[in-house]
């Protein structure tokens, strides 16, 4: 057993230059390899979070940027629809005039025609009326005469 206990102390003291070495070796890894490791992944973790926070926002900012377009077109269309509808009134409105104008004309043409076709007709009454007194005059006279033409 004491072979044992002296072979293990000497496997100790062999193997504690290897031991301090691998721990001078680990410090060294983290301080000079695995810190600025860790720094630069956390700088380019901030710059993409950084890039993605900006990306976001563009995009809200496009969206918001969207709905004005948006807006303001539904209002010119709004405002191009009255105007059209305004120029539609006043077409109509134009052409009631001109209807209303016609109607005039021809309603005075026709109460001209009218007047004109009752002077004919009280004319041809009176023309006919003094043609009936000759008429029966002759007709009396020829019958009181005996004489037929």
């Amino acid at each position: 057993m004491a072979q044992i206990l002296n072979d293990v102390a000497g496997l100790i003291v062999n193997g504690l230059p290897t031991f301090i070495l691998v721990l001078i070796l680990t410090v060294c890894v983290k301080y000079l390899y695995l810190q600025p490791l860790d720094k630069v992944l956390a700088e380019r973790y901030k710059l993409t979070e950084g890039a993605r926070k900006a990306a976001e926002e563009s995009l809200r900012h496009a969206d918001s940027r969207i709905s004005e377009y948006e807006a303001a077109l539904a209002k010119a269309r709004t405002a191009i629809y009255q105007d059209q509808a305004e120029f539609l009134r006043k077409v109509h409105d134009e052409q009631s005039a001109q209807v209303a104008a016609a109607r005039a004309v021809s309603d005075a043409r026709i109460a001209e025609a009218k007047a004109a076709i009752a002077l004919e007709a009280r004319s041809a009454r009176e023309g006919l009326d003094a043609q009936s007194d000759a008429l029966a005059t002759r007709i009396a006279d020829s019958i009181l005469t005996g004489r037929i033409s």
